[in-house]
């Protein structure tokens, strides 16, 4: 039997986010398709859990120009694709508390729920999701527990969850978000999503949805670089 397809995604992502936008927009349901695996810069506990099954992060971090040009290529992006965007200031960021936050949603059956509070509240409204008012807000809306979802990170059955799903990526070889594995297919960034719907509509032979606002000469070529501000993807 055929392997479900992995799709590696981050909070932090800019490029996750619109690639979650672009897959929704084609396929509604994805995300009950495919397997999700969260992807952040890990704190000094998960990087030793790492440590411990003998892996890491396959990335490095980027220059400030490169940050300069993400900034100005996100709003662009977003834009044609008629989001909103506010774009978020990430002052000493705990990325544990999103993602493991969302780890906790998903043990509720909230993670589709959960992790679009997350994506309204930083990229429509540029709020700081690595605070716990930000996660109890995002929790509410979402129908999750919020005290649960801002404890997730002291959860130690949520922190070995967390670290399984890096070690994953480091076993996928992510190197990059957002990322897709298929089999022994991998799709890396927002330009090879036509590629991974291709080989979808392929396998499951899924009728196209509807035209992707961003233009397909964008999408079909390496136009822009699809690493996010801060390494992360």
């Amino acid at each position: 039997m055929k392997r479900r397809p992995r799709l590696y995604f981050s909070f932090r992502s800019p490029y996750s986010w619109l690639t979650v936008h672009r897959l929704r927009r084609e396929v509604p349901d994805i995300l009950d398709r495919v397997d999700c695996y969260p992807y952040w810069d890990p704190d000094a506990k998960t990087t030793a859990g790492l440590a411990e099954r003998g892996a890491e992060l396959h990335y490095v971090q980027m220059s400030r120009a490169k940050h300069r040009y993400i900034l100005l290529d996100t709003k662009r992006l977003a834009q044609r694709a008629g989001l909103a965007m506010a774009w978020p200031i990430d002052v000493d960021p705990w990325w544990e508390l999103p993602h493991l936050a969302w780890l906790r949603a998903r043990r509720e059956g909230r993670a589709v729920a959960f992790y679009d509070a997350l994506v309204a509240a930083r990229w429509e409204r540029g709020e700081d999701i690595c605070t716990p008012e930000v996660i109890a807000r995002a929790a509410v809306v979402a129908g999750v527990d919020p005290e649960a979802a801002q404890a997730a990170p002291e959860d130690a059955e949520i922190r070995a969850e967390g670290i399984d799903c890096l070690a994953a990526a480091y076993d996928d070889d992510v190197f990059g978000i957002p990322y897709l594995r298929w089999g022994r297919h991998r799709f890396w960034g927002l330009d090879r999503v036509d590629h991974f719907l291709a080989a979808w509509r392929t396998d499951t032979s899924t009728p196209a949805g509807p035209t992707t606002a961003v233009p397909a000469a964008v999408l079909a070529g390496a136009a822009f670089d699809t690493d996010t501000a801060g390494g992360c993807g």
